[in-house]
């Protein structure tokens, strides 16, 4: 990668929006690992943040660095960064989840970020820039990811319904009120170790780009890292009670068995993608576990309507984080 020279206060600036970024996906995606366990009413909503906060930092001991290297250079060329294109980027991805927030849209964090990365590096430098494989994978996942959390979310309830068919549907509630704090800890795990590696992705470019860190570092600074994780959980401490209400109550009506599988279908899909280093989104990936728990119960049970608004969003994330981005690159060439 090309060193530029960024400017110390500029790569502090820099540094901070990134982070700002961070917490907003902690804030924005909290309700991913905290909604089904929620909605069953096995724990109150600040407990379950604040415990979906502690995992998500316990994610900086379990899971390598391999979604961050995908980030940081996988997605476009690094020749293309500079100040101006990592400020697209975090601004694009910014404005995307500030206005899905608000409307209660579930949308894709991970994404967004892809999307600002590619919209910046293109408004700079034309298609050419493109990492073509690896936006590729990214751009598979966006099915793959949900179908899979589908695919494992019914399969696992399918599974648990035969084991427990002659129990006593209290008893069952009972042991899966229990059972679903393991499921929603693994989740919030698998949460901070994908989603806190993609900014921290950035921060990584960003110091190789401006000369502040060897383009042969296996692994960016210790305080990045440590960095990155505190902010997204301390974002998952302030929650995303839009966003909870539409995952936990709207697509389909859940019990504790139903969460439990839910996010344990979630749990497994995300543990996989970070093993494989593929930054996949959170979002998708347990709003695919709850439809397939709804299903495996019966269609009727899923608000089609509602996971279908869901499904436009992820299709317009990326292209719309990615126009906002080429105009917060050009605004970031005109201020600095």
């Amino acid at each position: 990668m090309e060193t530029i020279h960024i400017s110390i206060y500029v790569l502090g600036g820099l540094i901070i929006l990134a982070l700002l970024f961070d917490f907003m996906n902690g804030f924005h995606d909290a309700a991913n690992a905290i909604a089904t366990v929620v909605s069953t009413g096995v724990l109150k909503p600040h407990t379950a943040v604040a415990m979906a906060a502690v995992f998500n930092f316990a994610a900086i001991a379990v899971v390598g660095l391999k979604v961050a290297s995908a980030i940081g250079k996988g997605i476009i060329d690094a020749h293309v960064v500079d100040e101006h294109v990592i400020f697209g980027a975090l601004i694009g991805a910014i404005a995307w989840n500030v206005i899905t927030w608000y409307y209660g849209i579930p949308s894709s964090s991970s994404h967004a970020l892809v999307g600002g990365l590619v919209g910046a590096a293109v408004a700079k430098g034309g298609t050419e820039v493109l990492v073509a494989d690896g936006l590729l994978r990214v751009v598979q996942f966006i099915v793959i990811a949900p179908l899979l959390g589908f695919v494992l979310g019914a399969f696992i309830m399918l599974i648990v319904s035969w084991l427990f068919v002659k129990s006593h549907p209290r008893k069952v509630d009972s042991w899966f009120r229990r059972l679903q704090l393991v499921s929603a800890a693994s989740y919030s795990l698998g949460h901070g170790g994908n989603d806190a590696q993609k900014t921290l992705g950035i921060i990584w470019m960003l110091l190789i780009a401006g000369g502040y860190l060897s383009a042969d570092a296996k692994e960016p600074p210790s305080w990045a890292i440590v960095s990155c994780y505190a902010a997204i959980s301390i974002g998952t401490l302030f929650g995303g009670w839009r966003i909870v209400k539409t995952m936990g109550q709207k697509i389909t009506k859940l019990k504790p068995v139903g969460g439990f599988c839910a996010e344990t279908g979630g749990a497994i899909t995300l543990m996989m993608s970070s093993f494989w280093g593929i930054p996949v989104s959170t979002t998708h990936t347990i709003t695919g576990a709850i439809v397939g728990v709804g299903s495996a119960q019966k269609m009727s049970a899923v608000r089609w309507g509602v996971a279908g608004s869901i499904v436009w969003a992820w299709i317009f994330t990326i292209p719309a984080s990615a126009f906002m981005a080429a105009i917060g690159w050009y605004v970031g060439t005109q201020l600095f």
